[in-house]
């Protein structure tokens, strides 16, 4: 055997074997607990919301690596199969066009766009759905550079659980290199496993509510309420922050929310009369001149 055979027989040894140590090392990675995830910062029962997210988002992956493997397996084949042979003369046949394939590259694309489009939309229509009598709502007034969160009574609504309306102002944290007391933060209280809604507004330029374990993010924008409704389901301490460039310590708007059982959501709203934080800080604090001159 020649040494140019010898190559070639190796060559065509390691390619297989390349190809199933890349599909082994996918289904592998497919085992770990974040992959179950999608790698999303969140688990699959935070809200009502989350596995909804969760879902289209891997769905969505295991969708495009296939398409991929696909794509990449035919790209393959076509390079080996139709690579230029030793003592090969000339080009090969050229054809024009070929009127099935053409069908097909635009058939099979404009039908997973179509199945995108449809998935993606139902989950954000479930995600936007107001609910019309929401157990909680609190009022959320971005600032810069801080949170006021304003638990507002409904007593119209059957399931309401907020008796009286109360607020808490939030204040600016200072990263100044020392860990940040966690205790100092502007804390929003919500009650596990009851819808809640909470409104949006600001009072000066634009924000964004950004809770990642919630996988929710929605910008707060002056002159205009926006909606975002959900239901709790798991108690525990989360993260969140303003995700819109607001101006010099944009960096600084942090913020926790705390999902608590109900008794200790009451707890906390009792505190909060008893130091006469009672009523709402509503729009008689926003400082937007264009909002003002109206």
């Amino acid at each position: 055997m020649s040494s140019q055979d010898r190559t070639g027989s190796r060559r065509a040894k390691f390619i297989p074997i390349s190809g199933l140590l890349i599909v082994g090392a996918l289904a592998l990675s497919g085992c770990t607990p974040e992959s179950k995830n999608g790698w999303l910062p969140s688990e699959r029962n935070v809200t009502n919301h989350t596995g909804q997210v969760i879902d289209l988002w891997v769905n969505s992956w295991i969708t495009v690596m296939i398409v991929g493997l696909i794509t990449w397996g035919l790209m393959i084949w076509c390079i080996i199969a139709y690579r230029r042979r030793k003592n090969t003369v000339g080009f090969p046949r050229q054809i024009s066009y070929n009127l099935p394939l053409e069908i097909f590259y635009v058939v099979i694309p404009l039908f997973m766009v179509i199945v995108f489009f449809y998935f993606t939309d139902a989950t954000t229509q479930s995600l936007d759905a107001r609910d019309p009598a929401p157990a909680v709502t609190i009022d959320v007034r971005a600032k810069q550079w801080s949170w006021d969160f304003n638990y507002v009574a409904k007593p119209d609504i059957n399931d309401n659980v907020i008796a009286e309306s109360v607020y808490e102002g939030g204040t600016q944290i200072h990263l100044d290199g020392t860990p940040v007391d966690q205790d100092t933060l502007p804390t929003l209280y919500l009650p596990v496993n009851k819808s809640v809604e909470l409104q949006l507004n600001s009072r000066d330029v634009i924000h964004s509510f950004w809770v990642p374990a919630f996988l929710r993010k929605l910008d707060v924008i002056p002159g205009k309420t926006n909606y975002l409704t959900l239901t709790p389901t798991a108690i525990g301490t989360y993260d969140g922050k303003c995700a819109e460039l607001c101006g010099e310590y944009h960096s600084e708007m942090l913020f926790r929310v705390k999902v608590v059982s109900e008794q200790d959501f009451q707890q906390h709203l009792a505190s909060l009369k008893a130091a006469g934080y009672t009523g709402t800080l509503e729009s008689k604090y926003d400082r937007n001149p264009n909002l003002n001159a109206k």
